[in-house]
């Protein structure tokens, strides 16, 4: 079973509007309300791929139920810990350009983190757990250190989908997959990636620190997948992008979902591009149709 962890999901309240004034009234031309959060995402579209999951961290208030009752529509097996209060609204307003006002959400006591420890701590090592996102602020991304070892010591895998030095530590965990965009490894190692050349190079750097497998997902420059083996480049393919929110947590559920049935890096690697591009290419998470269209233009090639 793939178990998606999201610590602080959201309403995702999607705004479309042609201009925005500041300062007056403005009529929305279109909007949409969806259950949000990285690991959410990632089982909304597993789902699609006909993979089962099931979907765990902190819910609460009338939003919480929202999310849950929206999960549980889709086929989304949930098992969420509650907490006191609501969880938050993420407003994504999409104009000329796209604009995001994300909430803080809520307070989580340390009986609901023990809450969710335990519910960890009960998986086998036929199970694989994708963290996912950010921490609630009064627990702070440190806390995922305090959570993958629950994870690791049953014999589950954990895929890890972080940044910076979330992602850093996380490598002590020796992750399935870990995923920056190009930037984030610019980032992480104070270097500037001129080539991809120098992606794998980095991205090598990551494997030596304890990943099983990298994804550097480079937009509209394709992606590289490097393994204790090899190196896959999957070229870019075109389109108008019309939705970067989900794009990178398709990526993963693509990857994933296949790496869990065939343990194969390589057609994991074609279903997490084909489901990473289906998504920016769409104004939600992407259909299976598309992803299955899209999924035939995927060339990757060895490096």
């Amino acid at each position: 079973m793939i178990y998606t962890v999201t610590l602080n999901p959201s309403i995702d309240f999607i705004v479309r509007i042609d201009q925005i004034d500041l300062g007056s009234v403005n009529r929305m031309a279109s909007d949409d309300k969806f259950a949000g959060g990285k690991g959410i995402n990632v089982s909304r579209v597993l789902q699609r791929l006909g993979i089962a999951s099931t979907a765990t961290g902190f819910l609460g208030g009338f939003t919480g139920h929202f999310i849950e009752e929206s999960l549980r529509a889709e086929g989304i097996k949930t098992d969420f810990v509650e907490v006191d209060q609501d969880t938050r609204i993420n407003v994504k307003i999409k104009s000329q350009e796209e604009t995001e006002l994300n909430g803080q959400g809520p307070v989580i006591s340390q009986e609901q983190l023990e809450d969710l420890k335990t519910k960890l701590s009960q998986l086998t090592a036929e199970d694989t757990v994708v963290f996912a996102g950010s921490a609630p602020a009064n627990l702070g991304n440190a806390v995922y250190k305090e959570l993958m070892p629950w994870v690791r010591q049953s014999g589950a895998q954990a895929v890890c989908d972080f940044e910076g030095q979330t992602l850093l530590d996380a490598l002590a965990f020796k992750p399935l997959l870990v995923k920056p965009n190009n930037h984030e490894l610019e980032a992480i190692f104070g270097t500037t990636l001129t080539s991809l050349d120098d992606v794998e190079t980095y991205a090598r750097r990551l494997l030596e620190m304890g990943a099983q497998h990298v994804i550097i997902s480079m937009a509209g420059d394709g992606a590289l997948l490097v393994t204790k083996e090899a190196a896959y480049f999957a070229k870019p393919i075109k389109g108008r992008v019309k939705n970067s929110v989900g794009a990178g947590d398709s990526m993963v559920a693509g990857f994933t979902g296949e790496f869990v049935k065939s343990k194969d890096p390589i057609e994991a690697l074609k279903w997490g591009v084909a489901c990473g591009t289906a998504t920016a290419f769409s104004d939600d998470l992407a259909t299976i149709a598309f992803i299955k269209e899209t999924y035939h233009k995927v060339e990757v090639e060895k490096r």
